[in-house]
Order: structure tokens, then sequence, then C-alpha cells
């Protein structure tokens, strides 16, 4: 999409500005993004049933692109994402940069790695999926937003009556 000022938006094909590299990753990760419950696998699977699966999959890696940057910038964490997985994958790079390892070690939370707490966190990633789905369902059910001056209520919204003109303004 590109937009400048108050022209209207002009949709196309996605652009080959950035960097091709970052374009790559972004889409990879939408790849898997949308192999695990969750809102972006919703999106995905709306987009791909109107316009195919790989326009759905680099729409996703823009929406990941908006995503990682409101996180970055509000400083927050992402809502829907799973702390066990985290926490293993976090281990699994310290390990690969060389920190020790700590087999035979008794440490607290150690019981943290059932598969319990896994589908518990996978069951609120698609509690968070199908809030997303209703979420556009009832959007979709509502109608199209209205905006503009007919959204103002009194003579803004009015159309003129039969027999009168609309109110023009003149250029100065």
């Amino acid at each position: 999409m590109r937009q400048s000022g108050s022209s209207p938006a002009r949709h196309g094909k996605i652009t080959k500005q950035g960097s091709a590299p970052v374009r790559h990753v972004l889409v990879e990760a939408a790849w898997i993004a949308v192999r695990s419950p969750g809102p972006l696998r919703a999106f995905y699977e709306r987009v791909r049933a109107r316009r195919g699966a790989q326009v759905a999959a680099v729409a996703t890696a823009r929406k990941l692109a908006s995503l990682f940057w409101c996180l970055l910038t509000r400083e927050q964490d992402y809502a829907y994402g799973q702390p066990s997985l985290t926490r293993r994958k976090i281990r699994q790079l310290e390990l690969t940069t060389g920190a020790p390892s700590r087999k035979g070690q008794v440490r607290a939370g150690h019981g943290n790695r059932t598969t319990a707490i896994r589908d518990s966190e996978r069951a609120l990633a698609l509690q968070a999926e199908n809030a997303y789905r209703r979420t556009i369902a009832d959007w979709k059910a509502s109608g199209p937003a209205k905006t503009g001056a007919s959204v103002t209520p009194g003579r803004a919204s009015q159309k003129p009556s039969k027999g009168k003109a609309a109110r023009q303004t003149t250029s100065p």
C-alpha cells in the first residue's frame, strides 16, 4: 500500500523496496507463525481463502513486521506467546553460545517443562485465535463502517431536499 498525505491509498503488488534478506526472513517467519495456533493463523486463513496461500503469507509477514515494531516501541511482550517454548529456545541459544550445561543439577522450577503446561499454553493460543475469528465474523455481520461526512449527525449528513441545490463552496 502506498499513501502520501490525504491522497487515496493505492494498493498493489509487493514492492521490492527495502532489504531483500529481511523480506525473506519475514516471510519465512510468517510460514512458521501460521503453523501454530493464534490470531496470526486466523488472519492467514482469512486472507488465504480470498487471495491464495502465497499472498496470505506475504500479508502475514507484513502484519508480523507491524507487530514487531509495535512491541519494540512499546517495550511489551507478545500477549499470545508461549512462555515455556520461549524459555526452551532461549536456553538452547545459551547452550549454543557456550553456556555451561546444567545436566545433573536439581533446580527450582524444573517441573515447568511438562506437557500439561505446553497444552494449557496452546489452549490459550487457540482461544485467542477463536476470539479473532469471532471478532471478524461480528465485524462482517455489522456491515462496513461509515466514514466521512455521512457519519456526522445533523446538517452534514442530510441530503439536499428536492428542488434545492447542494451547498457548494467556492474557491477564492
